[in-house]
Parts: C-alpha cells; structure tokens; sequence
C-alpha cells in the first residue's frame, strides 16, 4: 500500500484501531484564491439579507445537524475518538446553540441607544466581512459552530480551517449549512497547509481571524494578524483548578470532578485538571474520586457505554504520558492507572496523581487527556494562591456551602470563568475565554454576537 505524506494530505487515522479513515489532498493557492472569493462575494449578499431571515436560517441549521446528527457523530467518534453518546451529545449541542441565537441573537444587534441628549446618538453593529476560523479536533463541530454561529449571525461570512485529522467532520458540517439553505461563500472550507493559512491571514479579503488551539498556535496566528492589523480572538490552552473547600458537599464534588476532567477523555480546554482539596477533607475525597474513576467505561468510542475512549492522536498520547512519567519522578503518587493501554489503538489509562505539588510537571503544564492531579491546600487562602499560580485562566471551579467565601474565590480567581459548586461548561447564554496565556476575546453570549463588529457611532444633528 502506497504511503500518502502528510505533507501532501490531510490524513485522517481512527484512533481506535490506527487505520487510515481519509486522506485529503491540501489545496494550492488557486484554490484559496477561489475560497476566499467566494467568501467575499457571498459576504455581500449575506451582509444584506435581514437580520430575521438571517435568525430563521441558523434555524434550518439545526434541522439540518438533527437531520444527519448519526452521520456526524459518527464521523466525530471514528475520526477522534469522542464516545458516541458524547458524539451524539454534541450534535444536539450545536443545534441548540443555533436556535438560541435564532431566538436572542436578533435583540443583542440592535441599534444600541447612547446617553446623548434627545436619542439623537446610537451605535450600530456592522459586519466586518469574511472571518478566518482555526479550529481543533477534540471538539469537531462545536468547537466552529459556537463562534460561527453568532459571527454569521452578525452578517459575516466563516471561513474554516479545521484540524487535519477531522477534515470528514468539516465536510459533513459544511453539507449542513448546504441543506439548510446558505448560498455559497457564506460558511467556506479550506484544507490547506500552515502556509495556506499565513497567506490568508494576510490577504485582504480575510477581515479577522479567530484561533482556538495551543499556546504555540496562539502565538503564531496572534502575531500574523497582528502584523495584518487585524482584529484576533485567541482561545487557547487551560490548566483549570477545581477547588474543593472543607465545608463542600464531596459526593457532588466528585461526581462533577469526574465529569469534568474525564468527559471526551480528558481532552478538554477548560477540563478541570488541577483538583485542589483543602487538607480537612482531601483523603475522603481522594478516596472518593479514585473509586468513582476506576468504574469508568473504558473501550471501543462507538459502544454506547463506554465513557473514555482512545486519545484522538498517537503522538498527543505519547507527550501525556512523559508528563506522567516526569511527575512521579518528581514526588508525585500514583494512585490509578499511570500508563499506555496495550494492544491497538490510542488508549491510555484513567489515572490520578496525589500529592502533586506545584513545582511538578502535571501542576505547571497542561495534560490534555485522562489524568487528573490532586493537590493538597492547607486552608482557603492556600488553595486560592494554588489555583491562581498558573500561566493559564481559563476557568475555575470551586466547592463550597459559603457563598460569601465563593463569591470572594470569584472575585480574586484570576480566570475568564468561575462555576461554583458546579464544574465548567461553554453555553450560549453567557461568555467563554480566558485571561493570561489562555488567551483573549471573548466567544458565545452577547460578547461572541459582537465580536466581530464594527459598533458603529452613528450621530444625527450634532451641534
């Protein structure tokens, strides 16, 4: 069998048995010359065509992911792994998220009125023009539809760059927008290289560029569309502490510990994977939360019980476990799991790591997979310095019968997103981003709907 280079193609390989799922050949710059046309010519109809036939079209949508919601998550589940009831999960997650926005997206565009005297001033939300969307793969439709959705929602048009490994999910999710009646251009798809995406950063018909991925990637496309001068939204990696105060309810704090740090393997931006546990009550729920992981369902992503699957890339399971080898090297013990799955496929272990300190490899860096690492905090204060001692912030979790004491850990937690007694999630009702090396602009919500705008002043009579 011919090996096909991925420096030629996007390939797509099943992580569950290491078989070849596709292999797309990247398109030269004929191609991204005609996609970023597209993009702008579809932008100038879409830009005029009202704001509530804009909403009834994100309505379509939905019918069209519910539609094909099998197809798709099926395709999610083989190309990386994500268990079909989760695959599934994110189908309806996405179609929720286009008829909430058909129905307060319209509101949130409005003419805004000012404090000039006699209404005769008022800002007004324009489109920009065609975004370019840099995507991962841990979250394959989701990830695009909960900033496209307000983005073309506002009247711009999405140009999407997805993660090689999930081009089949990119291509289901653009014949969705074909069923639901968008007209070219307005949701395009780019297979191209990291230099297909430098040159349309840097072309003028790209109005701005949204990011979601590493650190590393950040960096990059931040400094390109800087150079550009144009407007960026960055949402990147997070090491989210999840803390558990004394006076917490355990059996609710683990039950959400476990959900929010084993949910899609662990390969999660906002997973909870720093569990922070003041000292009065970190062994009943150390004890507690290594007996709930071990019961979790492990094996084949398309059986309906299986809970982890396998990690969506070979060499992402190979980085998670150096960091596990290097904190128990550093002090750390291993109170589950701990290493690769043998046999085929890229599995790895639920594991948990106790007494982690905060010089150890898994409290400074991001594990973006089944590990979690339980820290012990000697009282409140301790465990609000532990949480904050991180590059990342993304979001925050924290356990606690105080609300007061809560809502002080909210004030100082240095993080785009606190959740109390309750562990973190992306909903279209309220914001999702982060500060620090987690990144910046904000996604979903009122925020997300006006990010990509121009708020127009708009002045009549001035004197």
């Amino acid at each position: 069998m011919t090996r096909i280079s991925s420096q030629t193609h996007a390939i797509s390989l099943n992580p569950t048995t290491g078989e070849q799922v596709a292999a797309y050949p990247y398109e030269d710059a004929a191609a991204l010359d005609a996609a970023l046309e597209r993009s702008v010519s579809g932008f100038n109809g879409w830009k005029r065509t009202p704001l509530a036939a804009r909403a009834q079209a994100m309505v379509a949508l939905a019918s069209a992911l519910r539609d094909n919601a099998e197809a798709i998550a099926r395709m999610i589940t083989v190309e990386m792994g994500k268990p079909i009831a989760q695959a599934r999960g994110e189908v309806e997650k996405c179609a929720l998220l286009c008829e909430w926005y058909a129905e307060h997206g319209p509101a949130m565009l409005a003419a805004e009125p000012t404090l000039v005297q006699n209404g005769s001033a008022r800002i007004e939300y324009r489109p920009l023009g065609p975004i370019l969307a840099v995507m991962p793969w841990n979250f394959p439709i989701w990830q695009v539809l909960r900033g496209a959705v307000p983005a073309l929602l506002a009247g711009n048009t999405y140009v999407l760059k997805h993660a090689p490994n999930v081009m089949g999910s990119a291509y289901l999710l653009r014949e969705a927008f074909r069923r639901a009646g968008f007209a070219d251009g307005v949701f395009e798809v780019l297979n191209v290289t990291a230099d297909g995406v430098s040159s349309a950063i840097a072309d003028p018909r790209i109005a701005a560029v949204t990011l979601t991925g590493s650190v590393r990637a950040g960096i990059a496309i931040g400094s390109q569309a800087g150079a550009a001068l144009k407007k960026c939204v960055l949402e990147l990696g997070g090491s989210d502490p999840f803390i558990v105060l004394n006076d917490a309810d355990l059996d609710e704090a683990v039950k959400a510990a476990v959900i929010g740090r084993y949910q899609n393997t662990g390969q999660v931006c906002a997973a909870a994977k720093r569990l922070i546990v003041e000292a009065g009550v970190v062994d009943a729920f150390t004890r507690k939360f290594v007996e709930a992981t071990a019961k979790l369902q492990v094996g084949d992503p398309l059986a309906e019980q299986t809970y982890i699957g396998p990690m969506a890339r070979y060499d992402l399971r190979e980085e998670l476990d150096q960091q596990v080898q290097a904190t128990l090297a550093e002090g750390a013990t291993l109170l589950l799991g701990g290493a690769k799955s043998e046999g085929v496929g890229n599995y790895y272990q639920a594991t948990v790591l106790g007494n982690v300190t905060e010089q150890m490899t898994s409290f400074k860096q991001e594990l973006f997979g089944p590990v979690a690492s339980i820290i012990t905090a000697r009282d409140a204060r301790h465990a609000l310095a532990l949480a904050n001692d991180s590059e990342f912030g993304l979001t925050a979790t924290v356990y606690t019968a105080n609300a007061a004491q809560a809502q002080q850990f909210a004030d100082e937690l240095e993080t785009g997103g606190v959740f109390i007694n309750g562990y973190s999630a992306s909903d279209p009702r309220v914001t999702f981003g982060g500060v620090k090396k987690s990144g910046f602009g904000r996604e979903l919500s009122h925020f997300g709907v006006r990010e990509f705008c121009n708020a127009q002043t708009v002045w009549v009579d001035r004197h």
